[in-house]
């Protein structure tokens, strides 16, 4: 595990082309990403986010362009890149036969690690899965797989994560589970670039966020540089209504998770 912090972006990316046959994917992408931030690479299906991530996490190889990870070179150290990042893909890669402790104790034993049982029980406890640890995942809902998913992924303390459209599929509240997992994670240092299609998901995460548009990126910024692009309406009155996330989060109540943990069984 390569954990050496390195000065300057801990992703950098420029020039990044990509083609399959005649369709061109990625026009030369740049961007970088800080150490310990949330970066949003957002786009349509087909912008080419998928291909990015892939080219990163070293499953695909670039036509043109440099990429680093760490300060790693993602084309000549592949293996070292590998062992500094975890990559969470679009659906969760987890045994529906085992718990979700078992899940997690089988890959901490896959990576040679010590007292994986620990590893286990901490993990479930960071992502709120401790009193589901010993059920089997076919019984746990759509926002407990993808926590478990996310927590299998940082078994060795990876310091870079790839998150690939990380709540697909899921319904509000699981997304709003998972949402949290993501701010967590980064606060406690670990970099993280995600790749979404959702504008809400993008404004509530990310400290950058980089559109990605027909294989090029269009603008990067804040989400306060993004909104200086536009001028600001002009309006006398503004009469506040509430979103419908605020509705249903209301009408779900606060305590909506532990319910929706306890019920999972029959939400899966």
């Amino acid at each position: 595990m390569t954990t050496n912090k390195v000065r300057g972006p801990v992703i950098h990316v420029q020039g990044l082309e990509k083609s399959y046959k005649e369709l061109r994917v990625l026009r030369g992408v740049d961007f970088d990403v800080a150490r310990g931030s949330i970066f949003a690479l957002l786009g349509s299906n087909g912008a080419g986010k998928t291909t990015v991530v892939k080219i990163l996490s070293t499953l695909l190889k670039a036509d043109a362009g440099t990429a680093s990870v760490n300060g790693l070179d993602v084309a000549t150290q592949p293996a070292d890149v590998r062992g500094s990042i975890s990559l969470t893909g679009q659906f969760a890669a987890v045994d529906e036969i085992l718990s979700g402790r078992e899940n997690l104790v089988l890959v901490a034993r896959l990576r040679h690690l010590k007292d994986p049982g620990k590893i286990a029980d901490d993990l479930l406890a960071r992502f709120s899965l401790t009193d589901a640890g010993a059920r089997k995942v076919s019984t746990y809902s759509g926002g407990m797989r993808r926590r478990l998913d996310i927590a299998m992924s940082l078994i060795g303390n990876p310091p870079v994560i790839f998150l690939d459209e990380p709540t697909t599929g899921l319904d509000p509240q699981a997304r709003i589970e998972v949402w949290q997992a993501i701010k967590e994670l980064a606060g406690q240092g670990t970099t993280v670039l995600l790749t979404t299609q959702y504008l809400d998901e993008a404004e509530h995460l990310a400290d950058r966020i980089a559109i990605l548009h027909e294989g090029r990126i269009i603008v990067n910024g804040t989400l306060a540089e993004l909104k200086q692009l536009l001028p600001p309406a002009k309006v006398e009155y503004v009469e506040k209504q509430p979103t419908l996330e605020d509705v249903f989060l209301t009408l779900v109540g606060a305590n909506a998770n532990n319910g929706h943990d306890r019920n999972a069984g029959t939400n899966a």
